[in-house]
């Protein structure tokens, strides 16, 4: 099944379920207005989306009309909490090695995970806009899943069992404000603006067999100005699943339903793949004592992420969204 939140005005959009080709959609009306109230309530509302979902697959839903993923928001335009890991060790290596910083002693054994900003996410195609050009604007390709109610304490295999959906996720960050703000030991704040999330949220049967282990087996592509960055098999270089990443989290905490985990910037050990973000790049051609070629970006260029099937269909629709400058204000 997949779902969109389409712009209506309103803090939380309406929900829409739309065609697995991602050429239709539906209103969920009478069934939820929003994400949220369909999470609250999964399983009497879910069978409900489920069956308009597949009229809607066999062109025989009434009013039906053509999806825009530029009409969207995030699937969840806001959640009671987005927590990130970074579960691909390739990355965390490559990057801490770029700036002269060790592995943490137990990086195999224990997954790094901050809590961002959960209030104002962006949809698919909203400009990313920024206040500062030189705050080293990078994009971080990722994916996410919502969760279910999980329980304090749940076990990996729990947790894996409360994933309700997955997302596409863009997870825009502002490197050179990063290093002053870890350096307090107090986390990321300013250097983490708002995440963007593709069109739709799908639950883990669309993916079919490339659902396994709690990882997703398939290449996540992105392109910077046209130009492809990226095509990473997302399963491989994941070393914890979503799993083990929720029971992390869990052993101190429930978390309610709804709340984002996400896997953080994809990565393979195989450079060919290419990469999920621009610092990752730029730890690449710094390694044997290279400097940095890449810059960061700058304000107009665009950002596309796209994952697909096998069958070269797209999985979540894309994220295509231009870097903007936060308009001037008079003085």
């Amino acid at each position: 099944m997949k779902l969109a939140t389409l712009k209506d005005g309103s803090r939380d959009g309406q929900l829409a379920v739309v065609a697995r080709d991602l050429a239709s959609a539906h209103f969920a009306t009478g069934v939820a207005g929003t994400l949220q109230q369909a999470l609250d309530d999964w399983n009497f509302v879910a069978p409900q989306l489920e069956d308009l979902y597949a009229t809607l697959n066999h062109g025989k839903a009434r009013h039906a009309f053509a999806f825009d993923p530029r009409l969207c928001m995030a699937p969840l335009p806001r959640a009671y909490q987005w927590l990130d890991g970074s579960a691909y060790l390739s990355h965390v290596e490559r990057v801490r090695r770029a700036r002269g910083a060790e592995m943490p002693p137990d990086a195999r054994q224990t997954p790094l995970i901050y809590q961002g900003g959960s209030d104002d996410f962006l949809g698919p195609c909203d400009d990313a806009v920024f206040a500062n050009a030189d705050d080293g604007i990078d994009f971080e390709v990722e994916l996410a899943v919502v969760t279910a109610d999980i329980a304090l304490g749940a076990s990996p295999g729990d947790a894996l069992e409360g994933v309700r959906l997955l997302l596409l996720v863009n997870d825009w960050s502002l490197r050179l404000r990063a290093p002053a703000e870890l350096a307090r030991g107090f986390g990321f704040v300013q250097s983490k603006p708002a995440t963007a999330f593709g069109p739709v949220a799908v639950t883990p049967d669309e993916l079919g067999p490339a659902w396994q282990g709690g990882r997703v087996h398939l290449a996540l592509e992105s392109r910077r100005n046209g130009q492809r960055l990226g095509l990473v098999d997302a399963g491989p270089g994941m070393h914890f699943h979503f799993g083990q990443l929720i029971a992390h989290v869990a052993q101190t905490r429930r978390l309610r339903a709804g709340s984002i985990v996400g896997g953080g910037t994809v990565s393979s050990p195989d450079p060919a793949q290419g990469v999920g973000c621009i610092v990752e790049q730029r730890a690449l051609e710094m390694q044997d004592g290279g400097a940095a070629r890449t810059e960061y970006l700058h304000f107009g260029e665009n950002v596309r992420i796209e994952l697909c099937a096998a069958d070269g269909a797209s999985v979540f629709g894309a994220i295509d969204q231009r870097v903007a400058a936060l308009p001037a204000v008079g003085p």
